[in-house]
């Protein structure tokens, strides 16, 4: 599952009896070597279908981590890209990642909560890749209302949403036992460490985004294929501030 030079398992334990911040300051050197940074293979698909909805001049990349998303607005932005998280390790991972890249425009690094953004009417488009694990569900009204408000009107907030797997399968009860064990750990330990994979549902995120004020298209990622009744494996959500 981890590369030699990936983290060893004291230091995931160590990550995981931390809280949420702490933890992936913690993780931040070696996170790029774990399976938890997005693939690439998502990256370009997204960044393929992004890239016929624009132009865009300023980008926002939302809990960006190492800066996976920031790649992909550098290369879909014209004027200027920035990146916000709330792990100052993360971020400092990030920068070192572009530091000396010459491709596309410059990067801003913000250490902030994305539940409280310090953006007003500032993006034309804002990404967000494997974060919103990290936020409870009544929490996500006021995160799409934070990227809601730092777009501009006609600015789009997309994102990747995976088809849930099958019931009964074996990623099915993988990310059952694994939601479990964390609901677990944090009725037990404290500080939380906030992090499920099935509090995500796409029914439930457009509903949250439409009463935000959002549009919402969906767009079928075909790449990654489509399940046996024909729906798509990977879709993106395209949401528009009007």
């Amino acid at each position: 599952m981890f590369t030699p030079e990936g983290p060893t398992l004291r230091e995931l334990a160590v990550q995981a009896f931390s809280s949420t911040m702490r933890g992936y300051d913690l993780l931040a050197p070696k996170f790029d070597l774990t399976p938890y940074r997005t693939p690439d293979r998502v990256l370009e698909a997204v960044a393929d279908a992004v890239r016929p909805l624009g132009p865009f001049d300023r980008g926002l990349d939302v809990c960006c981590g190492t800066g996976a998303g920031v790649g992909v607005l550098r290369g879909l932005c014209r004027e200027r890209v920035t990146g916000v998280d709330f792990s100052a390790g993360m971020l400092d991972a990030a920068r070192s990642a572009h530091l000396g890249s010459a491709e596309g425009p410059a990067v801003d690094w913000v250490r902030a909560d994305a539940l409280a953004l310090p953006f007003t009417r500032t993006f034309d488009l804002a990404l967000s890749f494997g974060a919103f694990g990290h936020f409870l569900p009544a929490e996500r009204p006021r995160l799409f209302g934070q990227v809601y408000e730092a777009l501009r009107p006609g600015g789009r907030f997309v994102f990747p949403v995976g088809a849930p797997p099958a019931v009964g399968s074996r990623a099915y009860w993988s990310l059952l036992g694994f939601d479990a064990a964390m609901r677990v750990r944090n009725a037990l330990w404290r500080p939380p460490f906030v992090m499920y994979y099935r509090t995500f549902p796409l029914a439930g995120v457009v509903d949250d985004l439409v009463r935000t004020g959002f549009t919402v298209r969906l767009l079928p990622l075909d790449v990654f294929g489509r399940r046996p009744d024909g729906s798509p494996r990977v879709r993106l959500v395209a949401a528009s501030r009007e």
